[in-house]
C-alpha cells in the first residue's frame, strides 16, 4: 500500500472542523496532512471520489463480537469485516463473551484478536464479576488493560446500591458506565413490547417502564456522583424525555439511539419472524418518532447498531426461545440516510456527526475527524447508489437481519483505516 494518498473531487464532510464542501483529502503515512509536496504526489495513489461523500470513518460504539467462546456466531476478524463493509473503522465491542470479559487476561485476549482486525476494534469491561450482577468487577485492572469503559450489556445491574458504588469507582479511574437500562422484574418471560399488538399476536409483553425506571435512576446516580453515565439503544419516547430534562439540568449523561429502533416498529413482528426480535423490544410508532426528534434536538447523543450475531438455527425456533438480536454494522447508514436525512430531513453533514465525532467523544476515543494529524480512517459512499443487501452475501458471520432481500439507498465504496484500503469495490482488501 502506498505511503501516499490522494482523495480527490468527494464531498467532504467533516463535522468536527465544520467542513463541507467539494475538494480533496490528503494522508501520509497513515494519517491525514494538509498536502502534500510535488514529489510525494508523483508516489501517491489516487482515488477519484467525484460524486462520492468523504467522511471520516463511521464509529459504533456498541457490537458484540462474540469472542472469545462464541465464535460460531462471530469472531473479532469477521466482526471487523462487517464494519469496514459499512464504512465503520473504530467500534467498541462489548464484555458478554465466553468466559465474560471481567478481567485483565480476558481483555488482553480480545486485545490480541484485535490486532489482526481490519478496523480499530476497542474492548469494555464487565461492571459486575461474571455479570451477575452481585460484585464489582476490578475496574482499576481492567483499565489498565485497556478497556475504554465498562458495562454489563445484554444485562442490568439491577442493584442500586451496587451501581452506585461502581459508577463512583468508574469515575476515579475516568471510565464511562454504559448501561443497559432494563428492569428484569419487570420482563420476566416477555419478548415483544406491551400492548395492542402483543395482545393480538399473543406474545408476553415488555413494558416500557422496565427501561424508564432504570434510565431515571441512571440520572439520579449520575446527578448524586458527578459519573458519566451512557445509556444504551434508547426505546421509549419517555426515556428520551427523562434524559432531555437530565441534560437540560446539566447531568452528566449522554445516550444512543438504534437504527432499527428509528426505522422500525411492533408492528414488523405480525409475522413471528424472529429477525425483528431484540432487546429492547421494537416499540411504537410514538416512540420511534420520539428517538428521532431526540437525535434532532441532541437529547440523544449518537447512533450505535448493537450488532448482535446469532446463527441461522438459534434464530430459526418460536419465536420465545428466539434470542434477542441482529446483525447491522452493514446496514446501518443506509438505514440513517433513508430515515434521518430522506424522511425527516436532517442535514446529511449531522447525521455523519450522529455516527462519527459525536460518538467517538462519548468514550474520548481518536476518531471521528479528518482534522490533519489524526489517523487516517475514511468512509467513501455514494448516497444515491441503490442496491439490495443479502446478508448471505455479507461479510459478518450470521445471517440475522430484518433488512436481508430490501432495497437500500446509499452504499459504501471504500473505507481506509489507518491509511490502508481495507474494503473496496465490494471486497475486504
Amino acid at each position: 500500500m502506498p505511503a501516499f494518498l490522494i482523495i480527490k473531487n468527494g464531498r467532504v464532510i467533516d463535522p468536527a472542523s465544520k467542513r463541507d464542501k467539494v475538494g480533496d483529502v490528503f494522508i501520509a503515512d497513515g494519517k491525514f496532512v494538509a498536502g502534500l509536496t510535488a514529489a510525494q504526489k508523483k508516489k501517491a495513489r489516487t482515488i477519484d471520489a467525484r460524486g462520492l461523500v468523504v467522511c471520516p470513518g463511521l464509529v459504533d460504539i456498541h457490537v458484540h463480537f462474540r469472542e472469545p467462546g462464541q465464535t460460531h456466531k462471530e469472531t473479532i476478524l469477521t466482526g471487523s469485516h462487517a464494519a469496514a463493509a459499512g464504512g465503520f473503522t473504530t467500534v467498541v465491542c462489548m464484555p458478554n463473551t465466553s468466559p465474560v470479559a471481567d478481567n485483565a487476561g480476558t481483555i488482553e485476549l480480545i486485545n490480541n484478536a484485535a490486532r489482526k482486525a481490519a478496523v480499530h476494534v476497542y474492548p469494555t469491561g464487565c461492571i459486575t464479576v461474571g455479570m451477575k450482577g452481585q460484585q464489582l468487577a476490578p475496574h482499576g485492572s481492567l483499565k489498565k488493560a485497556g478497556v475504554v469503559a465498562i458495562t454489563d450489556d445484554g444485562l442490568c445491574v439491577e442493584s442500586n446500591e451496587l451501581m452506585r458504588r461502581a459508577v463512583e469507582y468508574a469515575k476515579m479511574f475516568d471510565l464511562t458506565v454504559l448501561d443497559h437500562c432494563q428492569d428484569e422484574s419487570l420482563t420476566k418471560g416477555a419478548v415483544m413490547n406491551e400492548g395492542t399488538v402483543s395482545t393480538r399476536l399473543g406474545l408476553r409483553g415488555w413494558p416500557h417502564a422496565a427501561e424508564d425506571i432504570i434510565v431515571a435512576r441512571n440520572i439520579i446516580l449520575s446527578a448524586y456522583s458527578g459519573a458519566h453515565i451512557h445509556m444504551q439503544h434508547i426505546s421509549s419516547a419517555m426515556s428520551v424525555e427523562l434524559v432531555r430534562r437530565a441534560k437540560k439540568d446539566g447531568i452528566n449523561v449522554t445516550a444512543e439511539a438504534t437504527p432499527h429502533h428509528i426505522a422500525l416498529t411492533e408492528e414488523a413482528l405480525g409475522t413471528y419472524d424472529t429477525n425483528f426480535k431484540m432487546n429492547p423490544p421494537l416499540r411504537t410508532e410514538k416512540d420511534r418518532r420520539a428517538i428521532i426528534a431526540g437525535l434532532k434536538d441532541g437529547a440523544l447523543d449518537c447512533i450505535g447498531t448493537d450488532h448482535a450475531p446469532h446463527t441461522p438455527d438459534e434464530k430459526d425456533r418460536e419465536f420465545d426461545y428466539a434470542p434477542n438480536g441482529i446483525t447491522g454494522l452493514e446496514t446501518a447508514l443506509p438505514v440513517c440516510l433513508d430515515v434521518l436525512v430522506r424522511q425527516n430531513k436532517f442535514k446529511l453533514p449531522y447525521v455523519i456527526d450522529l455516527l462519527t465525532r459525536r460518538a467517538a467523544a462519548i468514550l474520548k476515543l481518536p476518531a471521528g475527524t479528518l482534522a490533519p494529524g489524526a489517523a487516517a480512517d475514511v468512509c467513501i459512499f455514494d448516497p444515491a447508489a441503490t442496491w439490495t443487501y443479502d446478508a448471505k452475501q455479507g461479510f459478518s458471520k450470521s445471517l440475522n437481519s430484518p433488512w436481508s432481500g430490501q432495497k437500500m439507498t446509499g452504499r459504501v465504496q471504500t473505507t481506509i483505516v489507518d491509511g490502508r484500503i481495507v474494503f473496496a469495490a465490494g471486497k475486504i482488501v
